[in-house]
């Protein structure tokens, strides 16, 4: 009898060096994947951040980056050891790298269109999973590997093959007989007309995946219908990728004596194939997404392992013993552990969520961290376990009624946290549908000066709003009703907002009313509510060095105008209406507040941006510009974060305010518009907005007398960084930041904007300015969200000084420009390609001094 060598895998004559450069490019092929992934990503956020462009060529430079160099030494190991094993780590992380490759060049379709992705992803992974099936023929007719669905020939005499043959109880490892004679599981058989039914091993990959997916039923939460099936096909496609490259080709040359000794097979080839999935994590999901699968699916390496020693344990009969069907239950098994593994992060988040944008509390970024975590213990766990329970050389495989039960257990499991802890439902992105006709606001009549005249003038553009937009939207309406696709009107922009999908859209944008449609971002449910923000920095005592530098100061003590009988709007994150500075000013009633995110009845802020900003503007104790000029509020963002529809919906707010559970277009009161609008926000592609869908909004509010001031944005010191509605537009003033020396913030957007508008048009204090946060406290905040309600506080304390000015934005604005002291400017670098054209594309008409404009604005 020929019996086996000591070291399974290796012959007496074998090097050891095959087997330590097979353990050095596996270390090599981790840190390249995890590295690459995660470098990528955090290029995205940084141009995020800084309000740049994506990079299309990032991820497909990325994704050949890591082909060469993961899949280089993976080819050498797949061609040049003796050693089977070695050769078949080598083809599976070879063909896994290879597919990295292939579907990171999927993260060119813009994260806005999920839909397409994860359609385009679900296709990627199917084609890829035929290629390497037919491949894996031609290897195995070549004889580099064996038959497909059996064990691989090693191919040379040094490395021992799995099966041992000599003598009539020498038996191939894995087998499915009992004893002195077993059947290779190297051929698949027919199995006749006989229903299957699903073993036991598929059953506890199913309940293994169930378990993978309970963190992220608990802690994440569903997209939209078409998302969520879209996500379901991509992580069904994936598991047959998977399937395919761990098939039993794979695991064979691991799977030495007779049963597979489960050390080695559950340790080694658990380890390879970790490392294969590893690679296909990383291509699985928008940039973001794939960080938590890149801890949470290798580890199922182990898992797979220890199912596949289940499929090759010897059976009582083996006369009843089918190879075929023992190939077929580690390919199933494979199949939908891989593939339950992929489909949390992949439905369970928004890859525009995982952002560094929101970091700064217990937002999506968070929890995603927390699913992830507990998902990677959960596989550690169950590693283990299935390791103990199924791969030891005494064990059973449970019989199926055993894996019914737990499979059933678990799905019932993962119901009860979805609906009792997890956050149930469906929470896709909606459409935002802009008609071709807009309001023709030309020929408005001249306003008599003053308070009277704005409102008379407010109150005809409300009317010829309305009255465009419900000529124009009717057939649509009723079309959408029809749909049951929900729509919501707007007025200041003719627009619909409605739910709907790639299908949709298409339908949408190929109507003659419509102009094009965009996608207005909703956010998913957190399942613990992120915490409110509050500041650290002590009460203020007297006014704050911005105030004095602006010399707001000295408007109220020399010329006795402190903002009385104007009021300012603010768009924002909300506004705490109890803190000590701000109480008093709100201007109350039924129509000073609302919340289209979560319909508050009342003044309330999570985030304090809003709060700040109000803070700045008209706060009392030496914090706001304008302490006794009264506010009212609007929450357009929620967690940081906006959508061209809720944007819109606080600024028709603006215009015509409405009282709580009002409709906009029956209920507004025009008279009671703010005369001035503080808008520290502005909306980029990746929250839906192009560069005009707000335009007809801000033109709308102009031609009725509101004065709408915005931020230039924090994306300097790059030049053409004011981009994001509505800062470029000429009929808002916007507004850039300075420090405490008076010089131009290297965060400040900068000009030249697209029309040749001067952009900033001006600049205020916003380094270390200190002001209101929620739960009555204060922080020194930065940014030109700081600035710009400075400069709406000066505008009301101009009006304040001369109501007959109230209406008149444009010799306001040129009064703010005129009185302008001068700012000193920065650069990005000493090169002219750094300067934006000219200094005013940096300054704007400099810093406004609050004094010198009231004293103006009263001539």
């Amino acid at each position: 009898m020929q019996g086996q060598p000591a070291h399974p895998g290796l012959s007496e004559r074998s090097s050891p060096w095959p087997v330590v450069a097979a353990v050095l490019v596996g270390c090599w092929t981790v840190a390249i994947t995890v590295g690459t992934q995660t470098g990528g990503w955090l290029t995205d956020q940084v141009l995020l951040g800084f309000g740049r462009d994506r990079l299309g060529w990032l991820w497909p430079v990325l994704g050949l980056a890591t082909v060469v160099l993961a899949g280089t030494p993976a080819l050498l190991l797949a061609l040049l050891p003796r050693s089977g094993a070695v050769r078949a780590t080598g083809r599976a992380w070879l063909i896994g790298a290879l597919a990295l490759g292939v579907l990171t060049l999927l993260r060119v379709v813009p994260p806005v269109h999920h839909e397409a992705y994860l359609a385009a992803l679900a296709g990627a992974a199917l084609l890829g999973a035929l290629v390497v099936r037919w491949s894996a023929r031609r290897w195995a007719y070549t004889g580099l590997v064996g038959p497909v669905g059996g064990p691989a020939p090693t191919g040379d005499d040094d490395a021992v093959r799995p099966e041992v043959t000599g003598d009539d109880d020498a038996t191939r490892a894995p087998a499915t007989g009992n004893g002195d004679a077993t059947r290779p599981a190297a051929t698949e058989e027919p199995v006749g007309r006989r229903v299957r039914r699903p073993g036991p091993v598929p059953l506890l990959a199913v309940a293994a995946g169930l378990a993978l997916l309970l963190p992220w039923a608990w802690l994440g939460a569903l997209g939209g219908l078409l998302e969520t099936a879209l996500a379901l096909l991509a992580a069904a496609a994936l598991g047959v990728l998977a399937a395919t490259l761990l098939d039993a080709p794979f695991w064979a040359p691991f799977a030495v004596g007779r049963p597979p000794r489960p050390a080695r097979l559950v340790l080694v080839g658990g380890l390879v194939a970790g490392v294969a999935l590893l690679l296909l994590a990383a291509g699985t999901g928008q940039s973001g997404a794939q960080l938590p699968a890149l801890l949470t699916v290798p580890p199922v390496g182990f898992a797979l392992a220890a199912l596949w020693a289940a499929t090759w344990r010897p059976t009582a009969d083996p006369a009843t013993a089918d190879p075929a069907e023992a190939t077929r239950a580690g390919r199933t098994a494979t199949g939908w552990l891989v593939g339950l593994a992929a489909l949390g992060p992949l439905a369970f988040t928004d890859p525009e969520e995982i952002s560094l944008l929101l970091v700064g509390t217990r937002d999506i970024p968070f929890w995603v961290a927390a699913a992830a975590g507990v998902g990677l213990a959960v596989a550690v766990l169950v590693a283990i376990g299935y390791a103990v329970l199924l791969a030891r050389s005494t064990a059973r495989t449970p019989n199926r009624r055993f894996a019914v039960v737990a499979a059933v257990v678990l799905l019932v499991a993962f119901g009860v946290v979805d609906l009792g802890p997890g956050q149930p439902g469906l929470y896709g992105e909606r459409l935002f549908v802009v008609l071709r006709a807009q309001a023709d606001l030309s020929d408005l009549p001249a306003a008599a000066p003053g308070r009277a005249g704005r409102d008379a003038r407010a109150a005809e553009v409300y009317r010829r709003l309305v009255t465009t937009a419900e000529q124009s939207q009717g057939d649509l309406l009723r079309g959408l009703n029809r749909l049951r696709l929900d729509p919501v009107s707007y007025y200041l922009v003719n627009a619909v907002e409605v739910d709907g999908g790639p299908a949709v859209r298409a339908w949408l944008a190929s109507r003659p009313e419509v102009a094009r449609v965009l996608v207005s971002q909703r956010l998913r449910p957190l399942p613990a509510p992120a915490g409110q923000s509050r500041g650290t920095a002590p009460k203020p005592t007297g006014p704050q060095w911005n105030i004095l530098q602006i010399g707001a100061d000295r408007v109220w003590s020399q010329l006795g105008v402190t903002g009385t009988g104007i009021v300012v709007g603010s768009s924002d994150s909300g506004v705490d209406g109890g803190h000590p500075a701000l109480r008093a000013g709100f201007r109350g009633g039924d129509d000073s507040w609302y919340d289209p995110w979560d319909g508050t009845r009342s003044p309330t802020d999570q985030g304090g941006h809003g709060t700040h900003t109000v803070g700045s503007a008209v706060g009392r104790d030496g914090i706001g510009v304008a302490p006794d000029a009264q506010w009212v509020g609007c929450v357009n963002l929620d967690r940081n974060l906006g959508s061209p529809a809720h944007y819109l919906d606080c600024l028709q707010f603006m215009l015509a305010p409405f009282p709580a559970g009002g409709d906009p277009f029956t209920d507004g009161r025009p008279e009671r518009a703010p005369q001035v609008l503080t808008n520290s926000w502005g909306c980029p592609p990746i929250e839906g907005c192009d560069q005009r869908v707000l335009r007809p909004a801000t033109a709308a509010l102009d031609a009725a007398g509101i004065f709408v001031v915005a931020a230039a944005g924090n994306t300097g010191p790059w030049c053409a960084s004011i981009d994001d509605p509505p800062a470029p537009y000429p009929d808002v003033l916007t507004v850039g930041a300075v420090d405490a020396q008076r010089r131009v913030a290297e965060f400040s957007s900068r000009g030249p904007v697209p029309g040749g508008s001067g952009k900033p048009d001006v600049l205020a204090p916003g380094v270390a300015v200190v002001s209101a946060m929620p739960g009555g406290t204060y922080a020194a905040l930065d940014g030109t969200s700081m600035a710009t309600p400075q400069v709406a506080g000066v505008v009301a304390l101009m009006w304040s000084a001369n109501p007959a000015l109230v209406g008149d934005v444009t010799r306001t604005r040129q009064i703010l420009r005129d009185t302008a002291t001068a700012a000193t400017p920065t650069y990005r670098s000493d090169s002219p390609s750094d300067a934006c054209g000219a200094p005013s594309n940096v300054t704007g008409a400099g810093q406004v001094d609050a004094y010198a404009a009231v004293r103006a604005a009263q001539q």
